[in-house]
């Protein structure tokens, strides 16, 4: 007779491959056999049935699930308040699936075998808590600094083709003194006037800057409120991170939006640089021993800390001692920068809540 997983210990894990309206899971046990598979709606209902099939077959304490910051958030909070210990597994490269193939039963599979071989390992973010509010309040200003980029971008590519009068009269202005000049442009009429005029296109253009003036002032506006509520919650999330030199409202916002609701998923401060995409990463070879930058990390997280970098460069005298040390040793202003962000790293980590516990290891 063969052999199951209740012969062994009766342990199963659980693999998910998430999408927008429905999951796919799968089943191995201990050995990494395959057992079962079937496909559920993304549904409350559906996570309780998820999690009952999952405990038919065995002692179900493990799930890895891929996607555990979109779409399966709600399917990774429901196991975790389940007592099921979730693992956020990443989608596998290029070159396996290549090889493999590519469904949504096998990308099931995958994360579970992901799980059960200690390739996936790392606790996914809670999104519970007052870090999480910081993140979506943060994603809504993305989107309204973007529009409002965009807004004084048109603006300007009307005026080089604007009648010549007015081209030089806004022509070299500053962003401001320009919103102002035209958002006090008085066209004089409404667009369904426009085509009766004696010169309709020197109308268009002046309604057409004024509406693009307004909009970028109902757009500073917007981010203005924004910035009130979200400065709020990062003084009382993390006090001593905004007190770390050069990290302002929006830097802190997204070193915290990085770590996470739970930061002490992460199991020291290496693995914070690592998550920042800022741990030396070694570029040696024959006689010659160096590291480079790193290219992986959260990128966004990196432009944090390379924007203290820079704050603490124009105006820390340790800093800039650092810097004209190193550039004595022969290192580079790159590999300087790379050296300081990790140091950087290590304040931040320190500094976010719930990582006092973890001493630090280089």
């Amino acid at each position: 007779m063969a052999t199951t997983a209740d012969d062994l210990n009766g342990d199963v894990v659980l693999g998910v491959d998430t999408h927008g309206q429905t999951h796919h899971a799968a089943l191995i046990d201990c050995l990494g056999r395959h057992l079962e598979d079937a496909q559920f709606p993304v549904t409350p209902d559906s996570y309780r049935r998820l999690l009952a099939w999952g405990r038919r077959r065995g002692n179900l304490r493990t799930a890895g699930v891929e996607g555990t910051g979109s779409y399966g958030t709600g399917l990774a909070r429901y196991l975790r308040s389940a007592g099921v210990l979730v693992i956020e597994v990443n989608r596998p490269d290029r070159s396996a699936r290549r090889m493999a193939g590519k469904s949504d039963p096998l990308d099931a599979y995958a994360a579970a075998r992901a799980v059960l071989n200690g390739s996936a390992a790392a606790a996914p973010k809670s999104r519970t808590g007052a870090v999480e509010a910081i993140r979506v309040l943060r994603v809504t200003r993305r989107g309204v600094v973007k529009a409002r980029t965009q807004a004084i971008n048109q603006l300007r590519a009307l005026i080089v083709t604007a009648p010549e009068d007015m081209r030089e009269r806004l022509a070299g202005l500053s962003a401001a003194a320009l919103i102002r000049a035209c958002a006090q442009l008085r066209p004089g009429t409404t667009g369904g006037e426009l085509a009766g005029l004696h010169d309709p296109a020197l109308a268009a253009t002046k309604v057409a800057l004024l509406r693009m003036a307004r909009r970028y002032q109902q757009l500073s506006e917007e981010i203005a409120e924004l910035d009130a509520e979200i400065r709020p919650l990062i003084r009382a999330a993390a006090p001593q991170l905004l007190a770390l030199h050069g990290a302002g409202p929006q830097v802190a916002g997204q070193l915290l939006a990085t770590a996470g609701d739970n930061p002490d998923r992460l199991r020291s401060e290496a693995s914070f640089a690592h998550l920042c995409g800022v741990a030396p990463i070694p570029a040696s070879s024959g006689r010659t021993r160096r590291h480079r930058l790193s290219r992986g990390g959260d990128r966004a997280a990196n432009n944090a800390l390379y924007t203290i970098v820079l704050t603490r460069l124009r105006n820390d005298p340790r800093t800039r001692a650092y810097l004209d040390r190193r550039t004595a040793e022969g290192l580079s202003k790159p590999e300087i920068i790379r050296c300081l962000k990790r140091h950087v790293a290590r304040e931040v980590y320190r500094a976010l809540p719930g990582t006092t516990d973890h001493p630090p290891r280089a």
